[in-house]
């Protein structure tokens, strides 16, 4: 399956929506499309995942990276509508604990 990410930037507000699986084939177009506006300071993102209906590890990878670099510039990040399974993946690597994640508790086990 692909990936279709949408970005819009208004006043260094980013709004996402992330459609489809986040995965190795998948995840470098998410990381690009990303990487332009994480060096810019302030930025406060907000980020849409409830079209996304899988992700693996390297999907949490670019998630980190992203948020790392935008706290950095002392902006903020958050993650919203993901499913209970998206939410369990960030939640057992103890990043659920570190990162603004706002889950819908939709999507199975």
């Amino acid at each position: 399956m692909n990936i279709q990410v949408e970005l819009e930037e208004t006043d260094n507000k980013l709004k996402g929506y992330i459609h489809g699986e986040i995965d190795a084939h998948t995840a470098p177009v998410l990381r690009e499309k990303l990487e332009a506006y994480q060096n810019k300071d302030g930025v406060n993102a907000e980020l849409d995942l409830s079209d996304v209906n899988y992700m693996d590890s390297t999907g949490l990878g670019v998630f980190v990276a992203f948020y790392k670099s935008v706290n950095a510039k002392g902006g903020h990040v958050k993650l919203t509508g993901l499913s209970s399974r998206l939410k369990r993946l960030f939640d057992i690597t103890g990043l659920g604990d570190i990162m603004d994640i706002e889950s819908v508790g939709k999507g199975g086990n």
